[in-house]
């Protein structure tokens, strides 16, 4: 009988006293034990020898490791709503260090409530098991009981971010299984194996690049909207962070603010609308300027944006010519600020034709000092018109520099989607595109600028809505954000498709149609498709 039970309790069995099986079970009539009773007898031998009291909560811990090993890897498929684990068992029990006690015989147990979690992972398919956390317990009791997090955050005055980051650090987990995201591209038609649309089809966050302010600090020649708006007033804001947050979990998707301006600090009430994104359970980052240091602390205060972005447009000359004289310092000193607080940081150049022999050159400066350093190429729309973008033969050169210097230099990152032109012959071959989808207009993110106009992209006039007259759900699937999230027709035919699409803002500055031409910048050989 033992040598049966001794593999579901290998650590229990050998530690029960003799007479629990020489005296106990015979005067309990007991032949044979079935493993799912052992902890019940141990419970009442205990009571009875009060020797060894861990033992039928670590018989327990085995048997719930035993139940757990015969289980399959659940699978989320098409939930309508969050779904606990089926794996997933609860085990409280009256002694702590028990899971340690399974891996080290020489730890002794100590008498201490503690609630266990036996589970499989829905993704990987690992048996896990660990001591669960309040934050765990709650996201479990919100979807067990069917809980409102708006609700609970009214009732307990708490921020409802508490409740949505609850839930969503318990899908990561895996002891929830959580619905599909609803941001779903169409590729019907499009010539790639089915493992690589899969991949770019669906996203699992969405972004927000919301311009609080026009009011600038600095006024670039290449600038794309110097329009006057109205700063939007906090109580409006509060409002589209509300919809942002409902957006987002109505799709199942992570949410991202990214707070832009103009200079999102120049808005009186900057950090209030960062805190209050936070208290939703939306990331922020920063699309900004240098500031000062106790600026940045304010907001550091709060909580670490994902990341800071400012911008160069070249070395120190070519710089200070389109953003102002004294720029190029002041941004290197504060990027040596921003890694002195530990904050990510991420340097934004706008390609021309007149800085294209400057990116490697600046991608030297950058080397040690920055995080991050990408481009984007120039939407000649605004104040850019004034400026020249690069046509295809002088970007195709630019992009062979540009990714055989990268090798060498690990801040040098990927965002243009014609990239892949050249990265498709590559290892590890292709990458996301400029969104990590291609072209995400409309799709994995949206433009709110101050008055409350919703654009598929900041960078060319694209607007899809206005979000003081419609819900940003509304907008989403408003057939003109579809069209931009359709993209360009002549790209249709392109294996690249799902990973490019080019650039509807540049090829609407080349005053081409952007829904049917093609992005002017692509050198793809339309010969291979």
């Amino acid at each position: 009988m033992q040598e049966s039970l001794l593999k579901i309790f290998p650590v229990c069995l050998p530690e029960i006293p003799p007479p629990f099986w020489e005296d106990f079970l015979l005067r309990q009539e007991i032949r044979e034990i079935n493993p799912e009773d052992l902890p019940r007898l141990l419970d009442a031998y205990v009571h009875e020898s009060d020797s060894a009291g861990y033992l039928p909560d670590l018989a327990r811990v085995e048997l719930a490791v035993e139940h757990l090993s015969q289980s399959t890897r659940p699978s989320p498929g098409d939930l309508p709503e969050h779904l606990v684990n089926p794996t997933l068992e609860l085990l409280e029990v009256e002694w702590a260090s028990l899971l340690m006690r399974l891996d080290n015989h020489e730890v002794t147990p100590t008498r201490q409530q503690q609630r266990l979690l036996f589970w499989r992972h829905p993704h990987t398919g690992t048996a896990k098991h660990a001591i669960a956390d309040e934050e765990e317990l709650l996201a479990l009791k919100i979807v067990v009981e069917e809980l409102d997090p708006i609700q609970l955050a009214s009732e307990l005055q708490y921020p409802v971010g508490i409740f949505d980051k609850a839930i969503d650090r318990a899908v990561w987990r895996g002891l929830l299984l959580a619905p599909p995201s609803g941001l779903n591209r169409d590729t019907t038609g499009v010539p790639l194996p089915s493992d690589t649309l899969l991949r770019y089809r669906q996203a699992d966050i969405f972004t927000l690049q919301w311009h609080i302010t026009h009011t600038c600090d600095l006024h670039c020649r290449h600038c794309y909207d110097r329009s006057r708006r109205d700063d939007v007033d906090f109580k409006t804001g509060l409002t589209i962070l509300d919809q942002m947050r409902q957006f987002c979990r109505d799709q199942h998707v992570g949410g991202q603010v990214s707070f832009s301006g103009g200079n999102p600090f120049m808005h009186p009430r900057f950090s209030d609308l960062y805190r209050a994104a936070h208290e939703r359970n939306l990331t922020p980052a920063i699309l900004g300027n240098p500031v000062s240091e106790a600026a940045l602390d304010s907001i550091l205060a709060i909580r670490p944006p994902v990341f800071y972005q400012v911008s160069l447009e070249g070395l120190q000359g070519h710089n200070d010519h389109i953003r102002g004289s004294g720029n190029f310092d002041a941004v290197l000193s504060f990027l040596d600020l921003l890694k002195k607080k530990k904050v990510y940081s991420m340097v934004m150049l706008t390609l021309t034709r007149a800085n294209l022999d400057q990116v490697l050159p600046l991608a030297e400066v950058l080397r040690n000092r920055v995080d991050l350093f990408t481009y984007n190429r120039l939407a000649m729309v605004g104040e850019g018109a004034s400026l020249l973008s690069p046509n295809a033969d002088e970007y195709q050169a630019f992009v062979s520099d540009y990714l055989a210097a990268r090798r060498d230099n690990p801040v040098m990152a990927l965002k243009d989607s014609l990239l892949n032109i050249e990265l498709e012959q590559m290892k590890p071959g292709i990458f996301g595109g400029c969104t990590g989808f291609g072209c995400g207009a409309a799709f994995n993110f949206v433009s709110l600028l101050p008055d409350g106009q919703v654009h598929a992209c900041r960078k060319f006039p694209s607007p899809i809505g206005d979000i003081n007259q419609q819900s940003l759900d509304k907008i989403y699937a408003s057939e003109a954000a579809q069209t931009y999230r359709r993209g360009c027709t002549e790209c249709d035919d392109c294996r690249l498709r799902p990973v490019c699409g080019g650039c509807l803002a540049v090829a609407y500055g080349f005053r081409l149609d952007p829904f049917k031409e093609r992005d002017p910048g692509c050198f793809f050989d339309k010969s291979q498709v």
